[in-house]
Protein backbone atom coordinates (compact mmCIF):
# COMPACT_ATOMS: atom_id res chain seq x y z
CA UNK A 1 0.00 0.00 0.00
CA UNK A 2 1.39 3.38 -1.00
CA UNK A 3 2.01 5.99 1.66
CA UNK A 4 0.30 9.37 1.73
CA UNK A 5 3.60 11.00 0.81
CA UNK A 6 3.89 8.80 -2.29
CA UNK A 7 0.36 9.66 -3.35
CA UNK A 8 1.03 13.38 -2.91
CA UNK A 9 4.25 13.14 -4.89
CA UNK A 10 2.55 11.38 -7.78
CA UNK A 11 -0.37 13.84 -7.77
CA UNK A 12 2.10 16.73 -7.98
CA UNK A 13 3.91 14.99 -10.80
CA UNK A 14 0.67 14.48 -12.70
CA UNK A 15 -0.32 18.12 -12.23
CA UNK A 16 3.02 19.36 -13.48
CA UNK A 17 2.84 17.11 -16.55
CA UNK A 18 -0.73 18.17 -17.29
CA UNK A 19 0.05 21.86 -17.04
CA UNK A 20 3.15 21.34 -19.14
CA UNK A 21 1.25 19.63 -21.94
CA UNK A 22 -1.96 21.63 -21.99
CA UNK A 23 -2.40 20.25 -25.19
CA UNK A 24 -14.96 -4.04 -18.42
CA UNK A 25 -17.97 -4.32 -16.73
CA UNK A 26 -18.07 -7.11 -14.14
CA UNK A 27 -21.68 -7.86 -15.03
CA UNK A 28 -22.75 -7.59 -11.39
CA UNK A 29 -24.48 -4.95 -9.28
CA UNK A 30 -21.39 -3.97 -7.34
CA UNK A 31 -21.54 -0.41 -8.67
CA UNK A 32 -23.14 1.89 -6.12
CA UNK A 33 -25.31 4.38 -8.08
CA UNK A 34 -24.94 7.44 -5.87
CA UNK A 35 -26.29 9.58 -8.72
CA UNK A 36 -29.73 8.07 -8.05
CA UNK A 37 -29.91 9.79 -4.65
CA UNK A 38 -32.66 12.32 -4.19
CA UNK A 39 -31.64 15.96 -3.99
CA UNK A 40 -30.57 16.88 -0.46
CA UNK A 41 -29.50 13.33 0.43
CA UNK A 42 -26.03 12.06 1.22
CA UNK A 43 -24.26 8.71 1.27
CA UNK A 44 -21.35 7.91 3.58
CA UNK A 45 -18.72 5.67 2.03
CA UNK A 46 -15.33 4.33 3.08
CA UNK A 47 -12.79 3.97 0.30
CA UNK A 48 -10.42 0.99 0.27
CA UNK A 49 -7.02 0.44 -1.39
CA UNK A 50 -6.59 -1.11 -4.82
CA UNK A 51 -5.59 -4.78 -4.78
CA UNK A 52 -2.93 -3.87 -7.34
CA UNK A 53 0.15 -3.17 -5.25
CA UNK A 54 1.73 -1.31 -8.17
CA UNK A 55 -1.03 1.30 -8.18
CA UNK A 56 0.09 4.23 -6.03
CA UNK A 57 -3.46 5.58 -5.85
CA UNK A 58 -6.61 3.97 -4.49
CA UNK A 59 -8.46 4.70 -7.73
CA UNK A 60 -8.04 4.24 -11.48
CA UNK A 61 -8.66 6.99 -13.99
CA UNK A 62 -10.86 6.20 -16.97
CA UNK A 63 -10.85 8.28 -20.16
CA UNK A 64 -13.63 7.74 -22.66
CA UNK A 65 -14.72 9.42 -25.89
CA UNK A 66 -18.42 9.64 -26.74
CA UNK A 67 -19.28 9.20 -30.40
CA UNK A 68 -22.84 10.41 -31.17
CA UNK A 69 -24.64 8.93 -34.17
CA UNK A 70 -27.83 10.01 -35.93
CA UNK A 71 -29.37 6.60 -35.28
CA UNK A 72 -28.80 2.93 -36.06
CA UNK A 73 -28.53 1.94 -39.70
CA UNK A 74 -31.39 -0.24 -40.87
CA UNK A 75 -33.79 0.87 -38.14
CA UNK A 76 -36.37 3.29 -39.51
CA UNK A 77 -37.53 4.47 -36.07
CA UNK A 78 -34.05 4.63 -34.57
CA UNK A 79 -33.24 7.51 -32.26
CA UNK A 80 -29.81 9.12 -31.91
CA UNK A 81 -27.37 6.95 -29.97
CA UNK A 82 -23.97 7.48 -28.39
CA UNK A 83 -21.23 4.85 -28.41
CA UNK A 84 -18.39 5.05 -25.89
CA UNK A 85 -14.86 4.18 -27.00
CA UNK A 86 -11.68 4.26 -24.91
CA UNK A 87 -9.25 7.14 -25.25
CA UNK A 88 -5.74 5.83 -25.84
CA UNK A 89 -4.31 8.35 -23.36
CA UNK A 90 -5.81 6.09 -20.69
CA UNK A 91 -3.09 3.58 -21.60
CA UNK A 92 -0.30 6.15 -21.77
CA UNK A 93 -0.37 6.32 -25.57
CA UNK A 94 -1.22 8.98 -28.13
CA UNK A 95 -4.89 9.26 -29.05
CA UNK A 96 -5.40 9.97 -32.75
CA UNK A 97 -8.94 11.21 -32.19
CA UNK A 98 -7.82 13.77 -29.61
CA UNK A 99 -4.93 14.83 -31.81
CA UNK A 100 -7.44 15.82 -34.47
CA UNK A 101 -9.97 17.35 -32.10
CA UNK A 102 -7.37 19.39 -30.22
CA UNK A 103 -6.87 21.66 -33.22
CA UNK A 104 -10.58 22.46 -33.39
CA UNK A 105 -10.37 24.60 -30.26
CA UNK A 106 -8.27 27.12 -32.18
CA UNK A 107 -11.30 27.91 -34.33
CA UNK A 108 -14.25 29.47 -32.43
CA UNK A 109 -16.69 27.97 -34.92
CA UNK A 110 -15.46 24.47 -34.10
CA UNK A 111 -15.21 24.73 -30.30
CA UNK A 112 -18.65 23.25 -29.65
CA UNK A 113 -17.82 20.30 -31.91
CA UNK A 114 -14.50 19.89 -30.12
CA UNK A 115 -16.13 19.78 -26.70
CA UNK A 116 -18.49 17.07 -27.89
CA UNK A 117 -15.65 14.77 -28.92
CA UNK A 118 -13.21 15.61 -26.13
CA UNK A 119 -12.29 12.87 -23.63
CA UNK A 120 -14.55 12.43 -20.60
CA UNK A 121 -12.87 11.61 -17.29
CA UNK A 122 -14.16 9.42 -14.50
CA UNK A 123 -12.51 7.49 -11.70
CA UNK A 124 -13.10 3.98 -10.34
CA UNK A 125 -12.93 3.51 -6.56
CA UNK A 126 -13.99 0.72 -4.21
CA UNK A 127 -15.16 0.61 -0.62
CA UNK A 128 -18.07 0.24 1.78
CA UNK A 129 -21.37 2.12 1.87
CA UNK A 130 -22.07 2.91 5.52
CA UNK A 131 -25.05 5.22 5.11
CA UNK A 132 -27.24 4.38 2.14
CA UNK A 133 -30.07 6.83 1.33
CA UNK A 134 -31.08 4.69 -1.65
CA UNK A 135 -32.32 1.82 0.53
CA UNK A 136 -31.50 -0.59 -2.27
CA UNK A 137 -33.86 -3.53 -2.65
CA UNK A 138 -31.13 -5.84 -3.89
CA UNK A 139 -27.61 -5.59 -2.56
CA UNK A 140 -24.68 -7.76 -3.66
CA UNK A 141 -23.45 -10.45 -1.32
CA UNK A 142 -20.05 -8.80 -1.32
CA UNK A 143 -20.41 -5.51 0.62
CA UNK A 144 -17.32 -4.05 -1.06
CA UNK A 145 -18.82 -1.81 -3.72
CA UNK A 146 -17.34 -0.01 -6.68
CA UNK A 147 -17.86 3.71 -7.24
CA UNK A 148 -17.75 5.65 -10.50
CA UNK A 149 -16.68 9.13 -9.44
CA UNK A 150 -16.87 12.18 -11.69
CA UNK A 151 -14.35 15.05 -11.83
CA UNK A 152 -16.31 17.30 -9.47
CA UNK A 153 -16.18 14.85 -6.55
CA UNK A 154 -12.68 13.72 -7.49
CA UNK A 155 -11.28 17.24 -7.13
CA UNK A 156 -12.63 17.33 -3.57
CA UNK A 157 -11.01 13.97 -2.82
CA UNK A 158 -7.70 15.03 -4.34
CA UNK A 159 -7.72 18.44 -2.69
CA UNK A 160 -7.92 16.93 0.77
CA UNK A 161 -5.12 14.49 0.00
CA UNK A 162 -2.87 17.43 -0.83
CA UNK A 163 -3.77 19.18 2.44
CA UNK A 164 -0.83 18.87 4.89
CA UNK A 165 -3.32 18.61 7.75
CA UNK A 166 -4.33 15.15 6.51
CA UNK A 167 -1.73 12.99 8.20
CA UNK A 168 -2.94 9.48 7.39
CA UNK A 169 -4.26 7.80 4.29
CA UNK A 170 -8.07 7.93 4.29
CA UNK A 171 -8.01 4.24 3.31
CA UNK A 172 -6.04 3.22 6.41
CA UNK A 173 -7.86 0.43 8.22
CA UNK A 174 -7.30 2.01 11.64
CA UNK A 175 -6.90 5.77 11.18
CA UNK A 176 -8.76 6.29 7.93
CA UNK A 177 -11.79 8.54 7.40
CA UNK A 178 -15.14 8.20 5.65
CA UNK A 179 -16.29 10.34 2.74
CA UNK A 180 -19.74 11.93 2.45
CA UNK A 181 -21.20 12.19 -1.04
CA UNK A 182 -23.80 14.97 -0.92
CA UNK A 183 -26.18 15.64 -3.77
CA UNK A 184 -27.72 19.05 -4.37
CA UNK A 185 -28.56 20.88 -7.59
CA UNK A 186 -27.23 23.90 -9.43
CA UNK A 187 -28.63 25.37 -12.60
CA UNK A 188 -30.93 22.41 -13.04
CA UNK A 189 -28.13 19.84 -12.84
CA UNK A 190 -26.93 17.51 -10.09
CA UNK A 191 -24.24 19.15 -7.97
CA UNK A 192 -21.84 17.39 -5.57
CA UNK A 193 -19.66 20.34 -4.60
CA UNK A 194 -20.62 20.10 -0.91
CA UNK A 195 -19.29 16.54 -0.61
CA UNK A 196 -16.52 16.23 1.96
CA UNK A 197 -14.30 13.99 4.05
CA UNK A 198 -15.37 13.22 7.60
CA UNK A 199 -13.44 15.11 10.27
CA UNK A 200 -13.13 12.10 12.52
CA UNK A 201 -10.97 9.04 12.09
CA UNK A 202 -12.75 5.71 12.14
CA UNK A 203 -11.28 2.24 12.31
CA UNK A 204 -12.89 -0.42 10.15
CA UNK A 205 -15.46 -2.47 12.04
CA UNK A 206 -14.99 -6.18 12.62
CA UNK A 207 -17.61 -6.82 9.93
CA UNK A 208 -15.77 -4.66 7.42
CA UNK A 209 -12.46 -6.35 8.19
CA UNK A 210 -14.10 -9.73 7.79
CA UNK A 211 -15.50 -8.69 4.42
CA UNK A 212 -12.06 -7.66 3.17
CA UNK A 213 -10.65 -10.92 4.50
CA UNK A 214 -13.28 -13.14 2.91
CA UNK A 215 -13.97 -11.35 -0.38
CA UNK A 216 -10.66 -9.65 -1.01
CA UNK A 217 -10.13 -6.29 -2.71
CA UNK A 218 -10.86 -5.60 -6.36
CA UNK A 219 -8.05 -5.06 -8.83
CA UNK A 220 -9.43 -1.83 -10.25
CA UNK A 221 -7.52 -2.25 -13.48
CA UNK A 222 -9.87 -5.14 -14.31
CA UNK A 223 -12.70 -2.64 -14.71
CA UNK A 224 -11.07 -0.48 -17.34
CA UNK A 225 -11.92 -1.17 -20.99
CA UNK A 226 -9.63 -3.58 -22.76
CA UNK A 227 -6.85 -1.78 -24.61
CA UNK A 228 -7.77 -1.58 -28.32
CA UNK A 229 -5.56 -3.41 -30.76
CA UNK A 230 -4.60 -2.35 -34.27
CA UNK A 231 -7.92 -3.38 -35.79
CA UNK A 232 -9.98 -1.75 -33.03
CA UNK A 233 -8.04 1.49 -33.50
CA UNK A 234 -8.96 1.51 -37.19
CA UNK A 235 -12.60 0.86 -36.32
CA UNK A 236 -12.57 3.70 -33.75
CA UNK A 237 -11.17 6.11 -36.34
CA UNK A 238 -13.77 5.00 -38.87
CA UNK A 239 -16.57 5.45 -36.32
CA UNK A 240 -15.25 8.89 -35.36
CA UNK A 241 -15.26 10.08 -38.96
CA UNK A 242 -18.74 8.66 -39.54
CA UNK A 243 -20.01 10.35 -36.39
CA UNK A 244 -18.64 13.74 -37.45
CA UNK A 245 -20.22 13.19 -40.88
CA UNK A 246 -23.61 12.81 -39.18
CA UNK A 247 -24.02 9.18 -40.25
CA UNK A 248 -25.93 6.44 -38.46
CA UNK A 249 -24.21 3.75 -36.41
CA UNK A 250 -23.62 0.69 -38.60
CA UNK A 251 -23.84 -2.54 -36.54
CA UNK A 252 -22.67 -4.65 -39.49
CA UNK A 253 -19.39 -2.72 -39.71
CA UNK A 254 -18.73 -1.99 -36.04
CA UNK A 255 -20.98 -4.17 -33.89
CA UNK A 256 -18.31 -6.80 -33.38
CA UNK A 257 -16.05 -4.24 -31.76
CA UNK A 258 -18.10 -1.46 -30.15
CA UNK A 259 -21.83 -1.88 -29.69
CA UNK A 260 -24.44 0.83 -29.33
CA UNK A 261 -26.34 0.93 -26.01
CA UNK A 262 -28.94 -1.81 -25.73
CA UNK A 263 -27.65 -3.81 -28.68
CA UNK A 264 -26.92 -7.52 -28.27
CA UNK A 265 -23.87 -9.22 -29.69
CA UNK A 266 -24.03 -9.82 -33.46
CA UNK A 267 -25.29 -13.25 -34.49
CA UNK A 268 -24.55 -13.20 -38.22
CA UNK A 269 -21.33 -13.74 -40.10
CA UNK A 270 -18.70 -12.02 -37.92
CA UNK A 271 -16.51 -11.43 -40.99
CA UNK A 272 -19.17 -9.66 -43.04
CA UNK A 273 -18.26 -6.05 -43.83
CA UNK A 274 -15.47 -6.10 -41.25
CA UNK A 275 -11.95 -4.75 -41.86
CA UNK A 276 -10.44 -8.06 -40.74
CA UNK A 277 -11.16 -10.80 -38.20
CA UNK A 278 -9.88 -9.94 -34.75
CA UNK A 279 -10.70 -10.60 -31.10
CA UNK A 280 -13.72 -8.66 -29.94
CA UNK A 281 -12.83 -5.60 -27.89
CA UNK A 282 -14.10 -5.85 -24.34
CA UNK A 283 -17.34 -3.97 -23.71
CA UNK A 284 -16.95 -0.51 -22.29
CA UNK A 285 -16.81 -0.49 -18.49
CA UNK A 286 -19.76 0.83 -16.54
CA UNK A 287 -20.58 4.27 -17.86
CA UNK A 288 -20.07 7.09 -15.44
CA UNK A 289 -22.82 9.53 -14.63
CA UNK A 290 -21.92 13.08 -15.43
CA UNK A 291 -21.65 15.64 -12.71
CA UNK A 292 -23.27 19.05 -13.05
CA UNK A 293 -20.08 20.61 -14.34
CA UNK A 294 -17.30 18.53 -15.84
CA UNK A 295 -14.07 20.40 -16.48
CA UNK A 296 -11.06 19.33 -18.47
CA UNK A 297 -7.97 21.49 -18.20
CA UNK A 298 -6.52 20.10 -21.41
CA UNK A 299 -9.46 21.36 -23.42
CA UNK A 300 -9.81 24.53 -21.42
CA UNK A 301 -13.58 24.28 -21.52
CA UNK A 302 -16.49 23.52 -19.21
CA UNK A 303 -19.27 21.12 -20.12
CA UNK A 304 -22.71 20.98 -18.55
CA UNK A 305 -24.23 17.50 -18.47
CA UNK A 306 -27.82 16.49 -17.92
CA UNK A 307 -26.95 13.46 -15.83
CA UNK A 308 -28.03 10.87 -18.39
CA UNK A 309 -25.33 8.41 -19.29
CA UNK A 310 -26.21 8.20 -22.95
CA UNK A 311 -26.95 11.79 -23.76
CA UNK A 312 -26.68 12.60 -27.46
CA UNK A 313 -25.61 15.64 -29.37
CA UNK A 314 -28.13 18.43 -29.33
CA UNK A 315 -29.03 21.07 -31.87
CA UNK A 316 -28.69 20.91 -35.61
CA UNK A 317 -25.67 18.60 -35.73
CA UNK A 318 -26.88 16.55 -38.66
CA UNK A 319 -27.81 19.66 -40.67
CA UNK A 320 -24.45 21.31 -40.11
CA UNK A 321 -22.31 18.19 -40.23
CA UNK A 322 -21.12 18.70 -43.79
CA UNK A 323 -20.19 22.34 -43.21
CA UNK A 324 -18.36 21.46 -40.00
CA UNK A 325 -16.56 18.55 -41.61
CA UNK A 326 -15.51 20.73 -44.52
CA UNK A 327 -14.02 23.26 -42.09
CA UNK A 328 -12.24 20.56 -40.16
CA UNK A 329 -10.75 18.98 -43.25
CA UNK A 330 -9.75 22.38 -44.60
CA UNK A 331 -7.79 23.01 -41.40
CA UNK A 332 -6.09 19.64 -41.66
CA UNK A 333 -5.00 20.32 -45.23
Amino acid sequence: MATLAEIRAKLRDQESRTSGNNQSSGGDNAIYPHWNMAEGKEATVRFLPDADQDNVFFWKERLMIKLPFAGIKGQTDSRPVTVNVPCMEMYGETCNILNEVRGWFKDPSLEAQGRKYWKKRSYIFQGFVNEDPLNEDSKPENPIRRFIIGPQIFEIIKGALMDPEMEELPTDYVRGVDFRIKKTSKGGYADYSTSQWSRRERALTDEEKAAVESHGLYNLNDFLPKKPGEVELKVMQEMFEASVDGEAYDPDRWGQYFRAPGMSAPTGDPNANKPAPAPTAAPVAEAAPMTATEEDSNAGVTRDESGTVESTASGDTSDRAQDILAKIRARQS
